[in-house]
């Protein structure tokens, strides 16, 4: 992030000469986000500690046989990106074949595992400096079967593409771009069939942050006193019927959702679509967004180290709620109703040294029990 930070702001201080203070107007100030937790329903010891990392974690994908496979957080600086859990051990991920070995993913932060087995893997070029890309491996073979970049016109500078979802079918991704520099967030659709990405959701209040800046353990995520950290849409999540998108920036006061017939329908216009987009409930601030066969949504409460379930009427009942949490922030179901979590503890990583980062280690993978089901990979 420091790297982009930099490249991104000299560029626009150089190109549109704006000054200390206007940057503060766009980047900085903010209020305190209403905390909107409860009591807890689970105990404390309800939290099982999966493993202990070195780096901090960024997004978790499990699959239906207990394979569990992880990003370490690219703006922790890792020794390595991509990660999966073997007889207990952490090792980099196993690919096999030449093209899946001589795959170039260096900024991967969200992964998915969809219906037919494939390990999808979002590459976000280090905030839209380089080709932002998306890449599936099959899980059994670890052989590369899909593969695409996406335009400049899609993810260029400034771009996030933060997280995503895969359609059951395994046709349609559905991509945030949070664009946390370039402040132009949006939904995306990317068909894997026809292999054409589309901005879907943009310049609307939906996809836009607002105006609070995220306080974590106490501590203020404003970089470099000027940079709010307030990215756009960042959660996002299908309901399990693909009916419904869930999705949010995650200083937003509203979870949105839209149906999804009308997000992959090319033909409605877009003031059609966004007739369409309705402001479902009132939630806490959110990173990592999933879902359980009952329809509840969980969201990760970065400010409250948290888990919150909004039920299907938007009524909020805080799940877990512990000081090991330290950021909670990816989620992915299991096999037997476990939800699995990354704790990325973002506060002690963003702009921050690799000293600073070692010494708040190690970073943890968690997983919790629930009464639900849901299928294992989201």
């Amino acid at each position: 992030m420091l790297r982009a930070f930099v490249i991104f702001l000299f560029s626009v201080v150089v190109f549109i000469g704006l000054s200390a203070s206007v940057l503060d107007a766009i980047y900085g100030g903010g209020d305190e986000f209403p905390d909107r937790t409860t009591e807890p329903t689970l105990t404390a010891d309800a939290l099982e500690l999966v493993v202990d990392l070195p780096y901090p974690p960024g997004n978790i994908a499990v699959s239906s046989e207990g394979q569990v496979f992880f990003t370490y957080h690219p703006e922790g600086r890792p020794a390595y990106n991509l990660a999966e859990i073997v007889d207990g051990e952490v090792k980099p991920l196993r690919l096999e074949g030449e093209k899946a070995s001589a795959l170039n993913l260096e900024t991967v932060l969200s992964m998915r595992i969809d219906q037919q087995n494939r390990l999808w893997l979002l590459d976000y070029a280090n905030h839209g400096t380089g080709t932002a890309k998306i890449a599936a491996i099959d899980i059994y073979s670890r052989e590369l079967v899909h593969y695409y970049e996406f335009s400049s016109d899609i993810a260029g500078l400034g771009s996030h593409m933060n997280d995503f979802q895969v359609e059951p079918n395994g046709r349609y991704i559905l991509i945030a771009d949070a664009s946390i520099f370039g402040l132009d967030p949006a939904v995306i659709v990317y068909d894997t069939q026809t292999q054409t990405a589309r901005r879907v959701i943009e310049d609307h209040e939906s996809v836009d942050a607002d105006k609070y800046i995220p306080v974590v353990e106490g501590e203020k995520m404003l970089m470099f006193g000027v940079f709010a950290v307030r990215p756009g849409v960042d959660s996002i999540a299908l309901d399990r019927e693909a009916k419904w998108l869930y999705f949010a920036p995650v200083s937003d006061e509203a979870m949105y959702r839209v149906p999804v017939s009308a997000l992959i329908d090319e033909s409605l216009p877009r003031d059609e679509l966004y007739a369409r987009i309705e402001r479902f409930a009132a939630k806490t601030m959110s990173d990592g967004l999933t879902t359980d066969n009952a329809g509840n949504i969980y969201i990760s409460d970065i400010e409250h180290s948290a888990i919150v379930v909004m039920n299907p009427q938007g009524q909020l009942q805080t799940l877990y709620k512990s000081k090991m949490l330290r950021w909670p922030d990816g989620f992915s179901f299991g096999p037997n109703g476990d939800l699995y979590m990354t704790a990325s503890a973002l506060q002690f990583v963003m702009a921050k040294p690799d000293s600073y980062i070692q010494q708040n280690g190690p970073y943890q993978i968690f997983k919790l029990q629930t009464e639900q089901t849901a299928t294992a990979g989201h």
